[in-house]
């Protein structure tokens, strides 16, 4: 490197970004770090790091960016993964591994003595001005930027509304206490009343883990004294803001989302690659198609997969259908012949956001993980909730109850859902059929939802745009940290 472009480069603002081993946080604290350059080139210089089986993943949402911009100014660099009994090599994110084995993957991700020591490794080596730590997981890296005396602010990959909800749960609610089949009103919480049954909530709300005392309190105290960065914008969850801001959970609250805007144009009619379910698609009428996919988490029984299949069927709707399938299920004897025309079967990935866009696109049944909340909403398309894992269930009441963009696909009270594989009740195939048509039909709840919806659609693209809240609040993360950076020398100077 010659020298000028060596001291431009140390005169950068070194960002680095360290997401957990799941393609739905990696994706968007890639997102974060492709905005965070793209707001000031010239300044800043964003890593993520992760490990080596991930980066293909980070190479590919770069990829679909600006290559001007992902090329230059952010970086992909890599650490090992540990060995773990039961993983294979080469088996590290969540939706690659087993079902049965996703604990294990959690569990090393979780142990500081695990994952620590190649983390902190490369963390010196680099030498960052700031990190960016996933929330969720390596509460030590906290700790080493401390040490270190840089920025360390946690990213959420949902948003303000379900984190809300759940730190209000855990602090002040008695989940734990609730009887068996109870449910438990989120305390102090804004908006219209919001009550779960028990057996939607986390792992970690039921059974609380026991904290040393002396851990947890230095754990809030980093907390406090760190930044909380969502991938959310204001307009979306304005209340929820305030009362999170009010909370003194965090020293500032950073909302920079939707971070997948902007989205890529779609793919056009004569692209040689274009995907087949889009061509499909073209041959629909406008909103008359149901797009459903439940993310890359959810492992749905055979037995719940035929029932999804006969209730599709059953339903008369026009279908578009994206499924992991297991190697040893097929559909139904005779689905495929009687369904015809009418429905698309996707094995593996689709291209959502496009499909999403597409006008043919009435509804979309989601498990309501925050990303694809994100998606529907920019755009512009109304849902049927099918929560399955984590704070899915807390995230349908935002959808179903404070925005009011859509409706339960199985009513409340038909049967037990919970955030437990072994606990969950089967839909039936009559169930979803009625809900779809239902949904669907003309001047249905549908048609209310998505002009809902596309109020809301216009003011996501805004808040990521120049002078959007979002894109103020990542010039900020950026003021703040060239700010810290400044004092840290000066401090050292002296």
């Amino acid at each position: 490197m010659a020298p000028a472009a060596a001291e431009q480069s140390k005169s950068k603002l070194r960002i680095l970004l360290m997401p957990f081993f799941a393609t739905s946080h990696i994706l968007p604290i890639t997102d974060l770090a492709f905005h965070l350059a793209a707001a000031r080139p010239d300044v800043v210089e964003a890593i993520v790091a992760t490990t080596h089986a991930n980066a293909s993943i980070i190479h590919s949402a770069l990829a679909r960016r600006e290559p001007s911009i992902h090329a230059a100014k952010v970086k992909v660099t890599t650490y090992a993964f540990p060995a773990v009994d039961g993983l294979p090599p080469g088996v590290e994110n969540m939706s690659t591994v087993a079902a049965a084995d996703g604990w294990r993957l959690e569990a090393a991700a979780a142990t500081e003595s695990t994952m620590r020591p190649a983390q902190e490794r490369l963390i010196r080596e680099i030498s960052p001005d700031a990190i960016v730590s996933d929330l969720h997981f390596f509460g030590w890296i906290s700790a080493i930027a401390a040490e270190l005396g840089i920025p360390c602010p946690l990213f959420s990959v949902v948003g303000i509304f379900p984190t809300l909800a759940t730190w209000r749960l855990a602090l002040l609610g008695r989940v734990k206490d609730a009887p068996p089949g109870g449910s438990v009103t989120i305390p102090e919480f804004p908006g219209p009343e919001i009550s779960l049954p028990v057996t939607e909530m986390s792992d970690f709300l039921r059974n609380p883990p026991v904290f040393d005392p002396e851990l947890g309190a230095q754990y809030m105290m980093l907390l406090k004294s760190s930044g909380f960065i969502a991938n959310t914008f204001v307009d979306l969850e304005r209340e929820y803001c305030e009362s999170f801001d009010g909370c003194g959970y965090a020293k500032r609250t950073y909302c920079v989302g939707p971070l997948a805007l902007p989205m890529p144009p779609p793919a056009a009619a004569s692209a040689p690659d274009r995907s087949a379910c889009l061509e499909w698609l073209d041959t629909m009428a406008t909103h008359s198609v149901v797009y459903l996919c439940f993310g890359s988490l959810t492992n749905f029984s055979e037995a719940q997969l035929d029932e999804l299949a006969l209730g599709l069927e059953g339903s008369g709707v026009p279908f578009l259908w994206v499924v992991r399938v297991k190697k040893t299920w097929e559909p139904p004897a005779g689905w495929k012949d009687r369904v015809g025309s009418r429905g698309m079967l996707v094995t593996g990935w689709a291209p959502q956001t496009d499909i999403l866009q597409h006008p043919s696109v009435g509804a979309f049944v989601t498990q309501c993980g925050w990303n694809s909340v994100l998606e529907t909403i920019a755009a512009g398309v109304p849902v049927l909730t099918w929560p399955m894992l984590f704070e899915q269930f807390i995230t349908e009441r935002f959808m179903t109850r404070a925005i009011s963009i859509g409706e339960r696909l199985w009513p409340e009270g038909a049967g037990v859902r919970s955030t437990k594989y072994e606990e969950h009740e089967l839909v039936p195939a009559k169930a979803i059929a009625q809900s779809v048509a239902k949904f669907m039909e003309r001047g249905g709840a549908a048609e209310a939802a998505r002009k809902r919806v596309k109020e809301l659609s216009p003011k996501a693209h805004a808040a990521i745009a120049e002078g959007g809240t979002s894109r103020r609040d990542v010039h900020q993360l950026i003021d703040d940290f060239m700010a810290a950076r400044a004092s840290a020398v000066g401090t050292t100077s002296s």
